[in-house]
């Protein structure tokens, strides 16, 4: 889009019957996450490594990698059942994975309480602790009318806790997280559920994110798929492999964040 980084993939698209919009949390609003990747990775590295199968750590570290990042997007249990089956594998007897994920949760909150902390005790703005512009365009979907929900992988009471710690909770119809049953709760189940209840066709429906499990599953319902390629850690420009992966996902539109959010609308609702 001219004057933009906004890449528009699918120019076909049927524009302008916008009425329900689909955020992901972490990584398209929220950032307070950012980084667990590095918290993830060498935990499940060290479980291997303690296995003592013979294994280099660079090759433990390459395999988990692999697994995390294509797991991505999905709760987190589901990463949490691939670590079971690596350490099945290797002869070892792994903890169920719940065990393993409370394992983990506590692992990353030690690395993100200080900026939930600095969040609530307003020592650190809602707007630097999410996505460049995500708050503006919320507010002008709101202004709109469109109806919006938010869903994530992460586990519901987190979600719901730093949502209100963003301030972003009035901006949505329904919020929604992982659940310990996991089987009773995706992605795929929520867009379904908007879909059926609001009586929607594919182009009145559009979903933001930076995985390829929302982009996949609007695609599979006609949706509108928006990749949200945002560098978390610098929040400035692209991440390349967070684009790649969003357009081999089917995306129609890419963008690095909202900072652009008044020409992305537009273009949208077909108000240019």
């Amino acid at each position: 889009m001219p004057g933009t980084s906004i890449e528009i993939l699918n120019p076909h698209l049927e524009r302008g019957h916008i009425r329900h919009v689909l955020f992901d949390f972490d990584g398209t609003i929220s950032l307070i996450r950012e980084g667990w990747q590095q918290v993830m990775i060498p935990m499940m590295v060290g479980i291997l490594l303690e296995l003592q199968t013979g294994e280099a750590e660079e090759e433990l570290t390459a395999l988990v990698t692999e697994f995390v990042d294509r797991l991505t997007g999905k709760q987190t249990i589901y990463q949490m059942i691939q670590l079971c089956e690596e350490v099945h594998q290797r002869g070892g007897e792994p903890l169920d994975p719940l065990g393993y994920k409370w394992m983990y949760l506590n692992r990353l909150w030690e690395r993100i309480k200080g900026r939930v902390a600095a969040l609530k005790g307003g020592q650190v703005t809602p707007e630097q602790m999410t996505v460049p512009g995500a708050l503006a365009m919320l507010k002008a979907m709101r202004d709109r009318g469109v109806t919006c929900y938010l869903a994530s992988g992460t586990d519901e009471p987190y979600v719901l806790d730093e949502a209100t710690a963003l301030g972003v909770t009035p901006y949505f119809a329904g919020i929604y997280g992982a659940l310990d049953d996991y089987k009773s709760y995706s992605k795929k189940m929520v867009i379904e559920r908007i879909i059926k209840e609001n009586h929607l066709s594919g182009n009145e429906f559009v979903a933001f994110g930076d995985g390829y499990v929302e982009i996949e599953n609007v695609k599979a319902v006609g949706g509108i798929a928006v990749g949200v390629a945002t560098n978390e850690a610098t929040r400035c420009g692209v991440n390349e492999w967070k684009r790649n992966r969003l357009i081999r996902a089917g995306a129609d539109i890419i963008i690095p964040d909202f900072r652009k959010h008044e020409q992305l609308i537009a273009y949208l609702f077909m108000e240019e």
